[in-house]
């Protein structure tokens, strides 16, 4: 429903829309409409029910006044609204509960605002200049200037901090680097994007997986969740009764069109979508493998990298360690770099209270740890990744990408990983 953009076809849509409930609103609805020059025939008498059954059968307009007034479940009524009304219009809902806890999830399902009744003529006529605002707005167009960069992070264990790195990358390359960025996370079930930034997850990412037909840009620009001017989040927080069955479509289709619209996207890729959707990797530039100094982690980094070296050939491959204690390590830097083969590329220091404070806070990891020494290692994984971006480096180069395995024998590396384990025993001991 509420999309800040300017659609293509906008002409071809009723400028405004009003379903009201009583008397006296219907009134100060079409005298504000004539004031501003909207048809006053289209203030219907209704509210919200009758609002969704007109739209089910008639193009949405531009603009949509709903009263909802007589309504026993305002969200669930509204989630109904937006499954008749098309992307594009913005919904401006009115009622008599003074609940802001109801505010802010009926602004998070995606309408524009919510006016208070007995109506007021000042307030009503602000809110629709505020939606006309939406649609006078220029969309910013990114094709001619820096070439879209599409980052993974994916996680070695679970608890590794792969969703830390994912917002903490989002939003150094949205604040600090100044993209316009998109953050993907494709946890449906348990993904903390959104609750790393203080946000609701809304609807967005399982309407994409449900009706992957509506995926276009219209779609991505009303069910992403704006974090702040350069950053919006897609996430949701599915029920867990509720499996998702996807093919991976809509997966696809959402980053054809992230390119479009936006500058840079992070992907919170969980393990598991490797297997089930390895088409995601396709088009990635780089991939953020975050790890722990653990033979877990080891073992699964060595994995992780022999399988990116045959499914995404083209991406760049960044080591992240973290969580990484001064001193007390189950596997020392050292002998972790000598099985994978690798250097680490980055680390981000142990420091249990700074990322308790971000979670008091409601904000990323890398804005708490800002212009400390913690956070140091996710500003120069950020500045690494606005590298690739700007130099737009070959798809055949080698620089950063899994080394090639001596002798071409995974079992080999293995077996070099199994070797740590009793050195670390005799130095424990």
């Amino acid at each position: 429903m509420n999309a800040p953009w300017k659609p293509a076809g906008a002409s071809l849509r009723d400028a405004f829309h009003a379903y009201v409930c009583d008397d006296n609103s219907y009134d100060i609805v079409r005298s504000i409409a004539i004031e501003m020059g909207f048809p006053p025939e289209k203030v219907n008498k209704g509210g919200l029910r009758n609002a969704v059954q007109s739209l089910s059968i008639t193009a949405s307009p531009n603009i949509l006044f709903v009263d909802m007034s007589e309504s026993g479940d305002p969200l669930n009524d509204i989630n109904g609204l937006a499954e008749v009304c098309e992307p594009g219009t913005v919904v401006i809902a009115a009622g008599q509960v003074n609940d802001v806890r109801l505010y802010r999830d009926l602004v998070a399902s995606g309408i524009q605002d919510y006016l208070l009744k007995p109506l007021n003529p000042d307030s009503l006529r602000e809110a629709i200049a505020g939606a006309q605002a939406v649609f006078s707005a220029p969309r910013i167009d990114t094709s001619t200037e820096r070439p879209h960069i599409t980052i993974a992070v994916i996680g070695t264990r679970g608890g590794s901090g792969c969703s830390m790195a994912a917002t903490s990358l989002s939003w150094l390359l949205s604040a600090k680097a100044s993209r316009l960025t998109a953050l993907l996370d494709l946890d449906v079930h348990f993904g903390t994007g959104a609750l790393a930034m203080d946000l609701e997850p809304g609807r967005g990412l399982t309407d994409a997986i449900e009706n992957p037909s509506r995926i276009d840009g219209l779609f991505i620009e009303r069910a992403m969740v704006k974090a702040s001017d350069k950053l919006a989040l897609l996430s949701a927080e599915a029920p867990i009764s509720q499996p998702m069955m996807t093919d991976g479509g809509a997966f696809y289709q959402l980053q054809e069109e992230f390119r479009s619209a936006f500058e840079c996207t992070v992907i919170d890729l969980p393990r598991n979508m490797l297997i089930q959707h390895p088409h995601l990797l396709n088009d990635v530039n780089a991939t953020v493998i975050v790890t722990e100094f653990t033979l877990a982690a080891a073992r699964d980094t060595i994995r992780l990298l022999s399988y990116l070296k045959t499914n995404a050939p083209q991406s760049q491959i960044l080591v992240l360690a973290n969580r990484v204690h001064p001193t007390i390590q189950e596997i020392s830097r050292k002998d972790f770099e000598q099985s994978i083969e690798r250097k680490v590329d980055f680390v981000v220091p142990f420091e249990p209270k700074l990322a308790a404070q971000a979670a008091k806070l409601g904000k990323t990891f890398a804005e708490t740890a800002k212009g400390s020494k913690t956070g140091a290692g996710l500003v120069q994984l950020a500045e690494q990744i606005v590298a690739i971006g700007d130099e737009g480096r070959d798809e055949g180069s080698a620089k950063g990408k899994a080394p090639k395995v001596a002798g071409g024998s995974l079992m080999g590396r293995f077996a070099d990983l199994k070797a740590i384990i009793p050195n670390r025993k005799a130095k424990a001991g």
